[in-house]
């Protein structure tokens, strides 16, 4: 049905107030509010889990009811109360900061605007189920700017300033808007009209490689969970893309994506061989694009409302964020936009990085997920020592799930559509998850979770894999892997982590070191790369290594490894049987 016209009871208007200051004007008119109306701004945004605080980027809140000043109380630290009158309409009016140039606040300068809601637009409490409008107004000093959002319009001009609707709160925070002169594609995947928007690209960008790399994306995905050919949700989706000299991120939403790239990382025209940077950017627009379904229709129970305040805790981000990255590249695979070599190579630089974090003995995928707001976004030098990312573990999860489920006749394919068809209101626990895995293979899969998600044991992959014809071999440590360093090398080697029971560690290095020179055999050597060790001394041999800390000079006595393989430290894989591995590649390769 149409949307009708008139106002809805909560309108938005925003303009680039300044854009030389970087200030977004917010005027807020709330139709009917109470005597004592509270508003709020959200202290996260969903999909980032991490209290950001975006209260802290808003200034100068006035509020009136017809032309007189109302008093206004804060009551924390993002919660504000205003004395209102019965019968008039309040009106609020407020700067609101926009240096974020991430995917999860607000940017405005002079080539580029982007905003969340979460950051920009108060919450009126007890009227979020209310249709909200937003309303955006074209700077006059930037006539060429267009804008885009997946937000229905009601009234906008051909540039797409003016104005929106969302059927409540959040809906409204849940669709990001992009504006500035970026370039627009179009294209349908499963009778569902895409948009892309594409920001900072060069004139060397193929942007017709792109559409049609993301189409192919995008229609397996649809293929995948709706199998039967029934419409998705999302009948309008957008893709906002904003290439930088160095960037990369993204956030889901539920009909649209925010995204960050290298713009190095496009597709260009004329250069046909596929860039390692370009299947890096295809994976991440696989990735949120997967979030589509998996975590913002079917999500945590706890998230079931979000609630804006607070942190949401869940021990479930290992199955909605770690399955979602185990089927990004998964994804890629299946629609030919990569070959098996190449996704075995992403597979095994998956498999490294968890069998090279210690953190991977001490936490376990469910307690990551539940200290995300903690730990995974905010980590230091330690990081790696005591915790284990419910991304990467999460994926080979996934994969463990996926390899033993087609053992018995069924697929991870499998389990998410029968999540998605048979979880009450598609709230996902851990419960619903076990009761479809049980639907699918008629036995209880309590001591695969039990051991996967909530221990610290490794994972049976050599074996899993083994059985579709995929063999997992060791390889020799490279230098910093061996040591247990997590450097940057350039004029010296700055260290950045110290991996619990290494050599390095043994030695008394510590994060913030910065590595000169060895002394070793009676000589002293000034390196700037690790590799440079094996020229000055044997592995195994006993060396002093010469570091800076607090610009005092230190000699450490370091003992170097011996150069032998350290078993499923540093893997790759091989294919040894295929036709056991077109029982899990192949067989879904056409979707």
């Amino acid at each position: 049905m149409p949307h009708s016209t008139a106002p809805a009871p909560i309108h938005y208007q925003v303009a680039l107030h300044d854009v030389h200051a970087h200030l977004f004007r917010v005027t807020l008119t709330v139709a009917q509010p109470a005597r004592q109306q509270e508003a709020s701004l959200p202290v996260w945004i969903p999909g980032s889990y991490l209290v950001r605080e975006f209260a802290k980027n808003l200034h100068q809140l006035a509020a009136h009811q017809n032309g007189q000043p109302c008093a206004i109380t804060q009551c924390d630290k993002h919660r504000w109360r205003m004395d209102c009158t019965d019968g008039a309409p309040l009106v609020l009016t407020y700067l609101v900061s926009a240096y974020d140039n991430s995917v999860r606040m607000a940017w405005l300068d002079q080539r580029r605007g982007f905003f969340n809601g979460t950051g920009l637009l108060l919450r009126i409490h007890n009227q979020e189920h209310l249709p909200h409008d937003l309303e955006v107004f074209q700077h006059e000093n930037y006539p060429n700017w267009q804008l885009i959002t997946a937000l229905p319009a009601i009234k906008i001009e051909e540039t797409g300033f003016g104005r929106y609707r969302a059927r409540n709160y959040d809906e409204l925070v849940d669709s990001p808007v992009e504006m500035g002169c970026f370039w627009h594609g179009r294209f349908t995947a499963g009778g569902v009209a895409h948009h892309f928007a594409v920001a900072g690209a060069l004139a060397t960008f193929d942007a017709e490689r792109l559409l049609a790399d993301t189409q192919k994306i995008c229609a397996a995905q649809i293929q995948l969970w709706h199998p039967d050919g029934s419409t998705p949700e999302q009948q309008n989706y957008v893709f906002m893309l904003h290439a930088t000299h160095d960037g990369y991120g993204g956030l889901e939403h539920r009909h649209s994506t925010a995204l960050i790239c290298n713009r190095a990382d496009l597709p260009r025209h004329g250069v046909a061989q596929q860039a390692e940077g370009y299947t890096t950017l295809l994976g991440l627009i696989s990735h949120e694009y997967f979030h589509t379904w998996n975590v913002k229709r079917l999500r945590p129970a706890a998230f079931a409302p979000y609630d804006y305040d607070r942190e949401n805790y869940t021990e479930l981000l290992w199955f909605f964020e770690g399955l979602t990255s185990y089927y990004d590249d998964l994804i890629l695979h299946r629609t030919g936009l990569i070959d098996t070599p190449a996704y075995f190579k992403l597979l095994a630089k998956t498999i490294n990085q968890v069998l090279q974090t210690p953190g991977r003995t001490v936490q376990s995928v469910a307690q990551a997920s539940f200290d995300a707001w903690v730990k995974y976004y905010r980590q230091d030098e330690n990081t790696a020592n005591a915790t284990v990312s419910y991304y990467t573990k999460g994926a080979l999860v996934g994969l463990c799930l996926d390899l033993q489920l087609r053992r018995e006749d069924s697929s991870l394919d499998a389990l998410m559509r029968h999540l998605w068809q048979h979880c009450p209101d598609r709230q996902v626990t851990q419960e619903r998850i076990t009761a479809s895995l049980h639907a699918l293979t008629g036995r209880d899969w309590q001591a695969e979770i039990a051991a996967w998600v909530h221990g610290t044991g490794d994972l049976p992959l050599a074996d899993l894999l083994a059985a579709f014809g995929v063999a997992v071999e060791s390889q020799p440590a490279a230098p910093a892997q061996a040591l247990g360093l997590r450097v940057q090398e350039g004029s010296s080697i700055a260290i950045h982590q110290v991996l619990r029971g290494s050599p390095a560690e043994q030695a008394g290095m510590m994060a913030g070191d910065e590595w000169y020179g060895i002394e070793a055999a009676g000589q002293s050597w000034r390196i700037g790369k690790l590799d440079e060790l094996a020229l000055y001394a044997p592995p195994g041999s006993a060396v002093t290594a010469l570091v800076a800390r607090d610009k005092q000079l230190l000699r450490l006595a370091l003992q170097l490894p011996q150069a032998v393989e350290q078993p499923l430290s540093n893997v790759q894989l091989r294919t040894s049987d295929n036709t056991r591995l077109a029982q899990w590649l192949q067989a879904t390769a056409s979707v």
